[in-house]
């Protein structure tokens, strides 16, 4: 008759503290606590599914009863309590499901069975499982028997969910914190496994199974089990797995950021579509998208490339990759990519939401590369120059606003102007708005200071109103490339008037004025710089209106009514109305 399948998960369950994977700083403290004979009488274990809190309560309870305890503390697996507690026939080691066994009545049968000593061996051992579950009232009726058990009765708790246990249960109990298993551990323990069972593997696809898993060990021996199951020569391999196990493959990531970076909009969006094909979600596309740039980053530092938990391929990928990929492109697209899975859900057209990403994503290298003079080829931004980046809405369409500090200050001095500025490559999904590059911050603060300047220099060239003119929309454009604010760019887009080098602008109202104010250092940079001349001022006033404004606030409008029929403010009056439409 042939043997009954029995699934790794069970098979291969430690036995021993030694075999109990990724866990060494617990193993090691109850080791010690046996050797010195310093047991608490109750036991906390807590963490993720999968990750060993079960298994290491019963090696625990096989350990403290065992007859012929050897010199590394691990039970020896022949005396008859080891033999018992192996055949499922101590009558020492008693395990509840607190899952199914919730109620009170269930704890004081628990606690009846406390009040009788063992009759061999030294303790009594109560496993409770999911004790989480437990009802208050059960909890409460289990608090004495915890606070004050026998001297025998040793009690281990194990949980998912430490923040739903009594403060009061927590505070009896000594608590020990289960990891999630590291991705190089769990490709260890299968590749043990697959060692024993005469089964061929890529280390890649191992790797790839355990990160699959999410630190859960269990859950990475059962897929382990079913990729076994689908191949039918009894090899393991990488592609097999990603197909197997439904797994968006990295190699897209890295084809599509080549992409990117080379600003290839169609080749980024033909790429999305084939993954949408394979039955990928959108959203998922967005998630991995940011972890490889996350991984991107980690890369650029060698102190940060232990934080990869990929194969030892995928990281000489990501250190080729990184070495070509500017660290404001990745920053910037962090922010833009976390606005996008934010907002992802809300989206009425998903797919369109992640193309408008992919967008922004293709036009970003164009965006942080500083011009070079006409004619030359654009060079990509220089090492020691430092992004600040701000995230914008990505519901309006807009890029985040980067700005530079270089030195020279005076670095846009040297550029040309950016209606000359080029795309790096072709696009032919259609003609994307040129931006303006961004002021320097060190020119604002130099502005700040010679915001009055007393003399006239030799090198202050002289401009024409035309010449202002172009000069002025180019920071209106980029203003409104960044900001989107319509306010702003109405109090932009008025007419003024220039008198020597002093320009002349006629607000509506003290809001534009504030408008003004917030960005009047950055927009004098801007024009001294590119018309080469730091006499340039700007001055403003509020035009006096005799025109009568609308009533706009409650209080107005009501105002309004009261001009014309004045016995609404005697009714207001006699019946104690607040003013609210």
């Amino acid at each position: 008759m042939a043997e009954n399948f029995v699934v790794s998960a069970r098979k291969y369950r430690p036995v021993t503290f030694e075999t109990v994977v990724g866990q060494s700083h617990i193993t090691t403290t109850l080791r010690n606590a046996i050797r010195t004979k310093h047991l608490a009488q109750a036991f906390l274990f807590c963490g993720p599914r999968g990750v060993g809190k079960t298994t290491t309560a019963r090696i625990l309870a096989k350990t403290i009863n065992c007859q012929n305890l050897a010199d590394d503390v691990e039970a020896c697996g022949v005396c008859d309590s080891c033999v018992a507690f192996q055949n499922n026939a101590s009558f020492n080691v008693h395990e509840l499901d607190a899952a199914s066994n919730n109620s009170v009545d269930d704890i004081r049968q628990l606690i009846d069975q406390v009040r009788y000593p063992p009759q061999t061996g030294k303790y009594k051992i109560y496993i409770i499982d999911e004790v989480h579950m437990l009802s208050t009232a059960a909890f409460n009726a289990f608090l004495k028997t915890l606070e004050e058990p026998p001297s025998y009765a040793i009690f281990i708790l194990a949980t998912t969910e430490k923040h739903k246990i009594l403060p009061t249960i927590l505070s009896r109990c000594q608590n020990f914190d289960f990891n999630r298993i590291q991705v190089r551990d769990m490709a260890d323990h299968l590749a043990n496994i697959a060692k024993k069972e005469g089964i061929e593997v890529e280390r890649e696809a191992l790797e790839l199974i355990a990160q699959k898993a999410d630190g859960g060990l269990r859950d990475a021996l059962s897929m382990f089990d079913l990729n076994v199951t689908f191949s039918t020569d009894n090899v393991l391999r990488y592609h097999e797995v990603v197909d197997n196990l439904h797994i968006l493959d990295y190699d897209y990531y890295f084809k599509i950021t080549d992409r990117l970076l080379d600003g290839d909009l169609s080749q980024s969006f033909l790429l999305f579509n084939e993954i949408l094909q394979k039955g990928f979600d959108g959203h998922l596309f967005v998630v991995g998208l940011l972890e490889h740039l996350r991984n991107l980053l980690v890369s650029k530092d060698p102190i940060t490339v232990q934080l990869l938990e990929v194969s030892e391929l995928a990281k000489s990928k990501y250190l080729e990759q990184s070495a070509k990929t500017p660290l404001p492109f990745l920053v910037s697209a962090l922010s833009i990519g976390s606005q996008c899975d934010i907002n992802y859900k809300a989206a009425k057209n998903q797919r369109l939401h992640v193309e408008m990403l992919l967008m922004k994503l293709s036009y970003l290298p164009n965006v942080l590369t500083i011009n070079a003079p006409a004619g030359a080829a654009p060079q990509p931004a220089p090492a020691d120059i430092q992004p600040t980046v701000s995230g914008g809405q990505m519901g309006a369409g807009l890029l985040p606003k980067a700005s530079f500090t270089a030195e020279p200050p005076a670095v846009y001095e040297k550029t040309a102007p950016p209606t000359t500025s080029k795309l790096r490559s072709t696009v032919s999904i259609g003609a994307l708005p040129v931006p303006v590059a961004p002021v320097a911050a060190a020119a604002v603060d130099e502005t700040k200071a010679l915001e009055t300047p007393t003399e006239t220099s030799a090198a202050d060239a002289e401009f024409t109103s035309e010449e202002l003119s172009a000069v002025w929309n180019d920071f209106v454009k980029y203003r409104e490339f960044n900001d989107g604010s319509v306010s702003e760019q109405i109090m932009l887009n008025r007419s003024f008037t220039l008198n020597g080098t002093t320009i002349q602008l006629v607000l509506d109202n003290l809001i534009q004025e504030n408008m003004l104010n917030e960005i009047r250092y950055e927009l004098l940079s801007y024009l001294r710089n590119r018309l080469k001349n730091k006499k340039i001022q700007i001055v403003s006033k509020v035009m006096a209106s005799d025109v009568k404004r609308n009533p706009y606030t409650p209080q107005e409008r009501f105002n309004a009514l009261v001009e014309r029929n004045p016995n609404l403010l005697k009714l207001q009056q006699a019946l104690g109305l607040e003013v609210d439409f």
